[in-house]
């Protein structure tokens, strides 16, 4: 069943009276309504068009946010192979909300890394709806360190709202662990590429996306802090969302111009929600290009090349 957002509102009975129709063609025998389902059809796909022909940030949000989108684990499902997971900081716990492991990609060994948000209400709960704790970001450098010394190539995949901000994970050290993997993630000498799936959302996206090559998803965003949290503190209004998105310029787009991301993957008509396949694929292509471009550098060039990057970050869109 498509799950239509709110803006798609219009989208949503149009196909919803195309499939009336159909429905009411199986059931009745003889009856023909193809042609005025098609129809409906038709406008149904120019609407589609027309809605994402210019997206607002805020509906740019609602996307990345859809429920539909492929998460962490379909991208590893269907790009790598010989997957095997790895669990534990070694320190306190599993942190279900990071999945990471060993893999091959394109046959070649690589170490993944992923928020995983979970896709029903089970799942959700037991991935924490991709809100990291301490011990996910302390997993995720083990990890790191282990492809730093086998020389494997690091892949990260982001999508959580942010780092858990429960009292428990402040005990334990959550700003402190964000630290250590965004401080890691410039040390390590082998290639690490990021891709920003859905939301990349404040420290808890950045400890994994201090990368040599950051792609974003055409309709995903980063930012600081969400636009509810953002029109909290500034307005004391949540409601204020739409304009705390538009003042935190948080879509690819805006952020491709301050160089703060390197390249835009397209996504398909209506977002990747509605053809995962397609939106994988393109994900797999351009992941293959980022560590192509990275084959056979040097570890201090990496680093250094990695460091300049983010020491640079932002002053192109600024001096523009």
């Amino acid at each position: 069943m498509t799950t239509y957002l709110e803006f798609e509102k219009p989208l949503a009975e149009m196909e919803g009276k195309a499939e009336e129709l159909r429905a009411l063609a199986r059931q009745s025998e003889g009856m023909d309504v193809e042609k005025e389902a098609a129809a409906l059809d038709k406008k149904a796909q120019q609407v589609l068009k027309d809605l994402y022909k210019d997206l607002s940030p805020w509906r740019k949000c609602q996307v990345a946010r859809h429920p539909d989108r492929p998460h962490c684990k379909d991208y590893i499902d269907a790009l790598f192979t010989e997957y095997t997971p790895l669990a534990g900081d070694r320190n306190f716990a599993d942190d279900h909300a990071v999945m990471g492991g060993l893999a091959r990609f394109n046959d070649q060994p690589v170490m993944v890394i992923g928020h995983e948000k979970g896709h029903d209400t089970t799942s959700r709960i037991a991935r924490n709806f991709g809100m990291a704790r301490p011990e996910g970001y302390r997993k995720a450098i083990r990890l790191m360190d282990m492809a730093d010394r086998f020389g494997l190539p690091v892949v990260t995949l982001i999508d959580t709202p942010g780092a858990y901000p429960g009292k428990g994970a402040e005990e334990r050290g959550q700003s402190e662990a964000i630290a250590r993997s965004t401080e890691k993630c410039l040390q390590i000498g082998v290639p690490l590429v990021s891709v920003i799936i859905g939301e990349g959302g404040s420290g808890g996206a950045v400890a994994f996306a201090t990368a040599d090559r950051i792609a974003m998803l055409e309709h995903s965003v980063y930012s600081v802090i969400s636009p509810e949290g953002c029109a909290s503190i500034l307005w004391k209004d949540a409601e204020k969302m739409r304009e705390a998105a538009e003042a935190l310029r948080l879509t690819a787009q805006d952020l491709k111009k301050l160089a703060v991301i390197d390249r835009i993957i397209k996504e398909p008509l209506g977002g990747a929600q509605r053809d995962r396949a397609a939106a994988i694929g393109a994900v797999g292509s351009e992941l293959a290009l980022m560590l192509g471009e990275l084959a056979g550098k040097k570890r201090a060039e990496l680093i250094k090349e990695r460091r300049r990057k983010f020491l640079d970050m932002g002053s192109k869109g600024l001096a523009a």
